[in-house]
């Protein structure tokens, strides 16, 4: 469904993510339960969607190997989504109608 193989290609204008919560692990590179999706580049300057990078810039730090990860649990990052999706189809009313930007992530 959203969750992308990972040899796939990805269209211009889209960004893959991994999503999900680290457990920390003595030795190993593991995924822990990261998710992969692929999200429009257009994400990257929504509010919410600007809190959570921030987080994972606490998180991880910034890092150029493989896709964006971002921390936070599968539901949370699919309710966020679902928000901006939301919001964007209510721009065509007033300049839009903000939903609370209250948002919390769950950290590691």
């Amino acid at each position: 469904m959203e969750e992308e193989n990972k040899k796939s290609k990805v269209k211009k204008g889209w960004l893959v993510v991994e999503v999900g919560l680290q457990e920390q692990e003595p030795d190993g590179e593991e995924d822990c339960g990261f998710q992969r999706f692929v999200i429009p580049i257009s994400y990257l300057y929504h509010p919410l969607f600007k809190t959570l990078l921030e987080r994972a810039h606490e998180v991880y730090g910034y890092h150029s190997d493989g896709p964006l990860r971002l921390p936070c649990s599968v539901d949370d990052f699919l309710h966020l989504r679902w928000r901006i999706q939301k919001e964007s189809d209510h721009r065509h009313h007033h300049h839009s109608r903000h939903l609370p930007l209250s948002l919390s992530f769950h950290s590691c």
